[in-house]
């Protein structure tokens, strides 16, 4: 009982202490004030000053009347000591915003906000200064001041010092200045604060009306501002665009609430959240997904060291779209789309709109065939079975990891590998030459037997060797490899393999690489391009649910009266159907039927002339049920030729056979499917969840704000409304700040790893597509030469020299120093 009795009497004489303390203070700046006061007094006896009697105002009183300045961004007013000094006190601020003495807060961190809040109005800024605890660690005092107050310790740099280094010091500017404003705060019998003592005088000037939205109390990076920067970053929209997208959105860079370099420094803060951790925090986040959707596949694999080299994911949405459209897949490597230079590949193939779909993708440190064979391996086994064709561009690697990787083991169907017609023909301008290929008819004739479905292969051979000896090509090397592999690019040799449009005309690959070159960056954690992805993915698949809402909502409307055209459009989807409804039109506009058998086993035979193609009769077999042509299209892309609509149309159909429908072209292609897509939890998607409700939330209020337009008394409304929702959120205890900043960057790109990190962040790679490594041919040399600015000398135009080498300049000194000798 005594050390207790002790202790409270040592507290009372501290608190005794503190409270001298501040009435000297407070004394000392009664009697500067007063002294101002006298100064005063005698300028106006002196010089006529309309101050008027100042011994009849009041400290306060002559600080806000003496003088204002005339600008209309003025929110300060103030009064000039005689020795030059002002003392400047905000005027724009209201009663109810302004400190008193005595003035209670529930909490220190109430209190500060208040202050924070009154020098945001008022044209400064606060920060935290001295405080005083007790024994217990509750803080008793706390000195809030002016974030001028005090003096910044002035250090001069050792100029030679700096000069050793070869670096330029930054350069900085003094803000203390030594202001006196202050406002303290101290604790009351039930724990509360009361406003012990409040300073309003400042002695530098304040913020203007248009400078407060520089204030660091004006700028905070919201948990609102913290989620459109992520999101933006999502969809490969940088901080400059994002802060100027926020301008437009609030009505004005002084509403946005922060600057551009607080964006930057957020976007900053997350890499910097990252960091070593980016493959353990990936890897992380992929055991996550596999938890709580067991559809979820991935696979990885560390070197020695342990930093990630290989990685592969397949997401349930992939895996059911494999099972519909995976007979042909085209796998291509892209590259610059992340800090670490790893190739990232993604393997597509062709919905039933004819558009591009991603099955699955990896990330590679190699191109080699130990990595391609690793990432083909876990594709079979993510996917459960080979795709009928690969198709791939002419990588020496991948021409030995296809046949290993994709063959006949555990009872499966070997691929077969095809060469992307679309690599190897923009290839013929470099290999055979541009003048060739432009200014003869050259590639004219050679794509009439390249690119022709149409052809026998002996057809294609013949006139392959008539073109190389009309053009005396028999001696180029590059010409003659390419007729070597013939069989792996040529459409003559596979028209017996489904490849639904992958080989012809474009390169689907290409496509896919354009579609995720619009959201990664070469500057890109593992993390922001895994978040990229996911948005590339949601955009692809939010395309696909549009088409297949437009075929579904309606009918396209027929064009011919056969009823078996109708029942097409019922089937297929839009996009499908167009092409379908061209081959109808064409089978009955452009068809001539030669020679038609009679019926034998329900089958009939005829020989067609199609009048686009010279010299050949194409043979169609059909029945009420099905029918087969020597064209072939339809073994090929799965779509009906136009000979077989018209054997068909000669025979009566009047029903599409079902037969002849594939079910990848179908409006039902999903129904029926195995791997079902599993849905995420709940929780997994709470950041998204949130994130959706504070965009309704803004733009809600953005109509709110619109409704009341410019009219004062409504605008008021809307304040008033807000405080007060403001007031009851204190009330309920909620309060935004307690969710940080860190905890916010943790929810959106996930938690950092608890302990040791086991996977290392991948090594920087060299591969043969960046830029830094790759060959450059002769004709991107010279693209970029004609691309690229000529840098001439001011002195005399020329462009093999600068002016500072310039021969004219030389000459002309030698002259001068010549002239000053004579």
């Amino acid at each position: 009982m005594a050390d207790v009795e002790v202790g409270l009497v040592k507290m009372e004489v501290g608190l005794v202490k503190i409270e001298v303390e501040m009435l000297f203070k407070n004394l000392v700046v009664d009697f500067e004030l007063k002294m101002i006061i006298s100064d005063l007094s005698k300028i106006s006896v002196n010089q006529g000053s309309s101050c008027g009697d100042s011994s009849n105002i009041s400290v306060v009183e002559v600080s806000r009347a003496v003088c204002s300045t005339g600008s209309n961004d003025s929110v300060d007013n103030y009064t000039v000591s005689p020795g030059g000094m002002r003392y400047y006190i905000p005027s724009c601020v209201d009663a109810v915003d302004t400190p008193v003495c005595n003035q209670v807060f529930d909490s220190l961190e109430k209190a500060y906000r208040f202050y924070k809040e009154y020098g945001r109005l008022g044209g400064f800024d606060v920060r935290k200064a001295t405080e005083k605890k007790d024994s217990d660690g509750t803080i008793i005092l706390k000195h809030f001041v002016c974030s001028k107050e005090g003096f910044n310790e002035v250090k001069f740099g050792n100029s030679d010092e700096v000069v050793a280094k070869g670096v330029r010091g930054r350069r900085t500017v003094t803000r203390r200045c030594g202001c006196k404003a202050k406002f303290v705060v101290k604790i009351t019998s039930q724990n509360r604060y009361y406003v012990l003592n409040f300073v309003e005088l400042h002695n530098h000037t304040l913020a203007s009306e248009t400078g407060r939205q520089f204030l660091r109390a004006s700028r905070e990076m919201t948990v609102g501002l913290r989620s459109i920067v992520f999101d933006a970053a999502k969809v490969n929209i940088g901080c400059s665009k994002t802060f100027s997208l926020v301008k437009e959105m609030t009505g004005g860079y002084a509403n946005v609430g922060a600057t551009l370099r607080d964006f930057r420094n957020f976007d900053r803060d997350l890499k910097e959240f990252v960091g070593e951790r980016d493959g353990q925090m990936l890897i992380d986040k992929f055991r996550v997904m596999q938890e709580t959707s067991k559809s979820f596949y991935f696979a990885h694999e560390v070197d020695a060291e342990g930093h990630l080299t290989m990685l592969f994911w397949a997401d349930p949405v992939g895996r059911r779209n494999f099972e519909i459209y995976g007979d042909a897949v085209s796998f291509d490597a892209t590259f610059d789309t992340n800090k670490y230079n790893m190739i990232f590949a993604p393997f597509t193939g062709v919905d039933k709109h004819d558009r591009c779909v991603t099955f699955a993708a990896c990330l590679l440190s190699k191109e080699d065939i130990c990595h391609y064979n690793w990432a083909f391996k876990q594709f079979v086994k993510a996917m459960g079975r080979n795709p009928v064709v690969f198709i791939t561009d002419q990588c020496p690697a991948m021409k030995v990891a296809v046949p290993v990787s994709f063959c006949g083991d555990n009872d499966l169907v070997p691929s077969k590998h095809r060469l992307c017609m679309w690599h190897i023909m923009q290839k013929f301008p470099i290999k055979v030459g541009n003048r060739l290929c432009k200014e003869t008819d050259f590639m004219e004739k050679m794509k009439k037997y390249i690119w022709s479905s149409n052809l026998e292969i002996e057809e294609f051979e013949n006139g392959w060797q008539s073109v190389i000896k009309e053009f005396n090509l028999e001696d180029n090397k590059w010409l003659a490899d390419m007729y070597e592999i013939r069989k792996s690019w040529i459409p003559s040799y596979f028209r017996d393999n489904p490849m639904f449009g992958l080989m012809r005309t474009t390169s689907r690959s290409e496509s896919e690489n354009f579609f995720f070159g619009q959201f990664h960056r070469q500057g890109d954690t593992l993390c922001e391009f895994w978040l990229r992805f996911e948005s590339a993915m949601h955009r692809q698949r939010n395309e696909t649910e549009r088409l297949d809402h437009e075929s579904n909502s309606g009918k396209p409307n027929t064009l011919s009266r056969w009823f078996l055209e109708d029942d097409a459009a019922d089937l297929f989807t839009r996009t499908i159907f167009y092409k379908v409804q061209e081959e109808i039109l064409a089978s009955c506009l452009e068809m001539q039927i030669k020679r038609m058998s009679e019926e034998v086993d329900g089958v009939t035979q005829l020989d067609i002339k199609d009048v686009k193609v010279k010299d050949k009769l194409f043979k169609v077999a059909v029945s009420r049920t099905h029918a087969v042509c020597s064209c072939k299209k339809f073994v090929m892309c799965g779509i009906l030729c136009r000979h077989a609509f018209c054997g068909l149309k000669q025979i009566g159909v009047t029903k599409f056979p079902r037969s002849l429908v594939l079910n990848r072209w179908m409006k039902i292609a999903e129904c029926g499917t195995s791997s079902q897509s599993v849905a995420l939890s709940s929780d997994f998607f709470k950041m998204e969840q949130v994130s959706l409700k504070l965009t309704n939330l803004w733009f809600d209020f953005r109509q709110t704000l619109n409704k009341a337009g410019v009219q004062m008394d409504k605008l008021d409304y809307v304040h008033k409304i807000i405080k007060q929702i403001t007031t009851d959120l204190e009330n309920c205890g909620g309060d935004g700040a307690d969710f940080s900043k860190r905890d916010h960057i943790a929810a959106m790109v996930g938690e950092q790893p608890v302990g040791d990190v086991s996977i290392l962040v991948p090594n920087v790679c060299k591969n043969k597509g960046n830029y830094f490594k790759r060959l450059i041919s002769e004709r991107e040399k010279a693209l970029n030469k004609a691309n690229k600015r000529i840098r001439r000398c001011k002195e005399c135009s020329g462009t093999n020299h600068d002016s500072r080498t310039c021969p004219r300049k030389k000459t002309g000194s030698t002259d001068a120093r010549a002239d000053n000798q004579s």
